[in-house]
């Protein structure tokens, strides 16, 4: 499924938190990694050492995976990442969501925004806070946490998560979260009004039909598979439930009901990838023709 894995580093520690996981999928899936750093025009000067820092980094890896190419591109950071990904057949982008820029506000457009939101291959984020402790016996991402929304749209990330429980054999938690209610303006404003209770035990019981007819799905794969469905705001229920028993990874859509236009603007999507500390892939949903 990854054939080739792209990782972008540039140096920092922060960016490096991506490798882990890199390694770990590219052992599974006897993937190439392909590790690039991006020298920026005004740093020419340090090309060479630039490649040597990459060269490095290739050789180490080397020692736990197969396939591992040293990478060296000139020009904007968040242009070539895409630019090569797209030219040359790779399957899945990692990276870390912040680098040698430190820690700063996501609204800031850092790389990793930009690469988040322009590129349409699967990308693997990994939010740059304490790395993840790896205990004995056990993979980074041995339980994975599968959004799904009821949408045809939302399920663009069910495939991938079918392929890492074959592979790495994760139990998988099929997850949906009822809203309580809706936001409707008011003379007054927004006003946020709860649901009737006889209309939330109907949403409850669609969407609970619809997690165990995906459920049926993930049967007969090698990893365990289960189904939660909580009530309250979606996003916050995915990051609060994630934390709640500690997964290697949130598998999430970047369009469901929310619409492929509002992916920019407040998507479920990108609320988790901003609030969550969990490594998230976000797998982008194609728009159908009509």
């Amino acid at each position: 499924m990854w054939e080739k894995i792209l990782v972008p580093l540039d140096g920092s520690n922060l960016a490096e938190l991506a490798l882990p996981y890199a390694e770990e999928l590219a052992v599974a899936f006897n993937s190439e990694v392909v590790l690039v750093y991006v020298s920026e025009p005004a740093e020419d000067q340090y090309r060479h050492m630039h490649q040597l820092y990459i060269e490095d980094v290739a050789r180490q890896i080397r020692k736990r995976v197969t396939k591992a190419s040293p990478l060296v591109l000139s020009g904007k950071p968040a242009g070539e990442i895409i630019g090569y990904a797209e030219q040359n057949d790779v399957g899945l982008i990692i990276m870390a969501s912040h680098g040698r820029s430190g820690i700063t506000p996501w609204s800031t457009g850092g790389v990793a925004s930009k690469v988040l939101h322009a590129t349409k291959i699967p990308l693997l984020l990994i939010k740059a806070t304490k790395p993840r402790q790896r205990k004995p016996g056990k993979r980074l991402i041995n339980r994975i946490l599968l959004p799904l929304d009821g949408s045809k749209a939302g399920e663009a990330a069910v495939h991938y998560v079918g392929e890492l429980m074959d592979r790495l054999e994760s139990e998988v938690i099929l997850f949906g979260v009822v809203p309580a209610g809706q936001h409707i303006r008011t003379v007054g404003g927004l006003d946020y009004i709860l649901f009737p209770e006889q209309h939330l035990e109907a949403v409850k019981t669609e969407a609970r039909e619809y997690l165990n007819k995906a459920y049926r799905r993930f049967k007969g794969r090698k990893g365990e598979v289960r189904v939660e469905l909580r009530v309250g705001d979606i996003a916050q229920e995915i990051i609060k439930f994630a934390e709640e028993i500690n997964v290697g990874l949130i598998a999430i859509s970047s369009h469901g009901h929310s619409g492929i236009e509002r992916w920019v603007f407040g998507s479920i999507a990108n609320k988790v990838v901003q609030a969550s500390n969990t490594p998230v892939l976000l797998v982008k949903a194609t728009r159908r023709r009509a």
